[in-house]
């Protein structure tokens, strides 16, 4: 195994959604190198890994997600059916929170970054400091799902919006390489596969039934009304997600790394968070693959 105990690296977290759980897989192959992490600049869920494993807290996470099922993700969507986002976004970090812990950003031991988009003044916000759960979940308010945050009389959402893979923030690090990861990479031919058994069902964990207790306990019972149009949502985050795949080649072209890892941007959708076994396996083994070539 290599030995690159020496290079400290900037870590660069685009947003993608569920495609974003491969960040913990990329993590996991860096830290297994030797690489040192000194710096995390993250959008959306880049954002929410990053911050979570700025905090220590990366395994107790991964946890977590690999137990979640298709069900508790809908039981953790506290829906608003607001005119500005289907969730509020409360229950969500309430449970992230309730696992890995809050602290401020100033506190972490790696310099942290969590990018957003002010909607008022079409600019990006840079979230460095503060509670770290509050800088999240401003970074992930992926427009019509999640409600806006308030700050400082603005509303933030999230900063896929003005930059998916936010390089700027890392310019004045001292590191030895800047590696990005972005999540609207060009797709893949999928073929399908047939369905088989998983080797554990995550209905038979434990891990899986404590998540299913305390998502009972924060559940409140609500109906949906039947005028919301899924299909018009769908259409419009895929816009959001060409807008964003644009933007990306734009940003990664204007400022390039020392290295790029892409995820095609069709091996996951967006609120799929019940294939993080797999998204994590395709994180690792992207960047076993990317990363050497540019050695």
């Amino acid at each position: 195994m290599a030995n690159h105990s020496a290079e400290t690296v900037s870590l660069v977290l685009g947003s993608g959604g569920a495609r974003g759980l491969a960040h913990i897989g990329i993590i996991h192959w860096l830290e297994e190198q030797g690489y040192q992490i000194r710096s995390i600049s993250g959008c959306s869920i880049g954002a929410l890994i990053g911050g979570i494993y700025a905090a220590g807290k990366l395994d107790e996470f991964e946890a977590w997600v690999r137990a979640v099922g298709r069900l508790d993700i809908v039981n953790l969507m506290d829906l608003s059916w607001s005119n500005s986002g289907l969730i509020k976004g409360d229950k969500i970090i309430d449970t992230l929170t309730d696992l890995v812990g809050d602290i401020d950003i100033q506190q972490l031991p790696i310099r942290f970054t969590a990018v957003a988009a002010n909607i008022d003044d079409n600019k990006e916000v840079w979230l460095d400091k503060g509670s770290l759960f509050d800088a999240i979940r401003a970074s992930i308010s992926l427009p019509l799902l999640f409600t806006p945050v308030e700050l400082n009389g603005d509303r933030i959402i999230d900063g896929g919006v003005l930059n998916p893979v936010p390089i700027a923030p890392t310019f004045s690090d001292q590191t030895d390489l800047t590696i990005a990861v972005n999540l609207s990479g060009e797709p893949v031919v999928i073929k399908p596969t047939p369905e088989t058994a998983p080797e554990e069902d995550p209905e038979s964990m434990p891990l899986h039934q404590r998540i299913v207790n305390y998502i009972s306990d924060l559940t409140d019972t609500v109906s949906a009304p039947a005028s919301f149009d899924w299909d018009a949502y769908d259409i419009a985050h895929q816009a959001f997600d060409a807008m964003q795949t644009t933007i990306a080649r734009q940003k990664l072209a204007a400022y390039p790394p020392d290295l790029t890892i892409d995820i095609p941007r069709n091996v996951c959708s967006t609120l799929e968070f019940h294939r993080a076994a797999e998204m994590i396996e395709l994180g690792y083994n992207s960047a076993q693959r990317a990363i050497p070539l540019h050695r």
